[in-house]
């Protein structure tokens, strides 16, 4: 009878249950598959920012360190204009990219109107389509429909750049702060409304307050697309207004010198900088903001 009962009596092993998708990092094949193309991304970009400090013209051999080609950049005239250019055009693109997708970004989260579907996927557009028809786009609308003076003072003969700047910008800030909507507690706002505050009011007092982490996080990502940006860039640009990209660009054409490499490696510092506090922004604050008094 004991022999009968013992297989009863075994305890049946508890079925493997399969691993979750972050666990799979914990393998050795994946974490060595990730360094590898961690390293393909990154070291050309490296060893571009290693060989702004090469003491060569030519660039190709090592043969000493030097800052003199960082102080020829930081002296040369034509690209001190052109990284102006760029920041002001960022700047602009930025503050109107800001007020621009937050009116959309609330319109979509609060109203039911015809056409929202259609208008939520227009939004989508410019995020989705390749830059080369958007800079070609925006080439033919400054020709043929809104053609732009050029030798207006400056910086408004930038205005054309800065609106293709803003058509591709803004949808960014509005997927920002869009997503940033859909925590709100709604009857914050109600109860606003309940104690007297008007519509605008309690938009100004509830709202906004709540979204300000997204759009600070959203105005430093359009601000770092803005000037990135090479190809709309490119296509909308008159003859005399030059942008840091696009001198960078001119001046590769040439030869690769370490000139180049300086100049790109200050662009490149200061977009992963400004990427870092909006990935810090919509991250930490983004997500803490608003909870304090629940959390304690």
């Amino acid at each position: 009878m004991t022999a009968t009962t013992a297989p009863s009596k075994l305890k049946k092993a508890p079925p493997k249950t399969p691993p979750g998708p972050l666990e799979y990092l914990r393998r050795w094949p994946l974490q060595l598959w990730l360094v590898l193309v961690g390293l393909f991304l990154y070291i050309p970009l490296i060893t571009l920012m290693i060989f702004s400090f090469n003491d060569s013209k030519r660039n190709i051999v090592w043969q000493g360190f030097t800052l003199k080609y960082y102080d020829k950049a930081l002296h040369n005239d034509s690209l001190i204009t052109a990284f102006g250019n760029s920041m002001t055009i960022a700047l602009c693109s930025t503050i109107i990219s800001v007020i621009i997708g937050a009116m959309a970004a609330i319109v979509l989260w609060r109203f039911r109107f015809v056409g929202k579907t259609a208008f939520n996927a227009g939004l989508a557009i410019p995020i989705v389509v390749p830059e080369i028809c958007m800079g070609v786009g925006m080439l033919v609308f400054f020709a043929k429909v809104l053609p732009w003076p050029h030798d207006l003072p400056w910086p408004l003969d930038l205005g054309n750049i800065i609106i293709a700047h803003v058509s591709f910008s803004f949808p960014f800030v509005a997927v920002v702060v869009r997503a940033r909507l859909g925590s709100f507690n709604r009857e914050l706002e109600e109860a606003a409304k309940d104690l007297g505050a008007s519509e605008f009011r309690a938009l100004m007092d509830v709202v906004i307050p709540h979204i300000q982490p997204s759009l600070i996080a959203g105005g430093l990502l359009a601000f770092t697309l803005s000037l990135d940006d090479f190809v709309i860039t490119f296509f909308t640009a008159g003859p005399d207004t030059v942008t840091f990209p696009v001198k960078v660009y001119s001046m590769v054409r040439f030869s690769v010198t370490p000139e180049v490499n300086a100049a790109s490696t200050i662009l490149i510092v200061v977009t992963v900088l400004l990427t870092f506090l909006a990935l810090k922004f919509q991250g930490s604050s983004a997500l803490t903001a608003g909870h304090g008094a629940d959390d304690k």
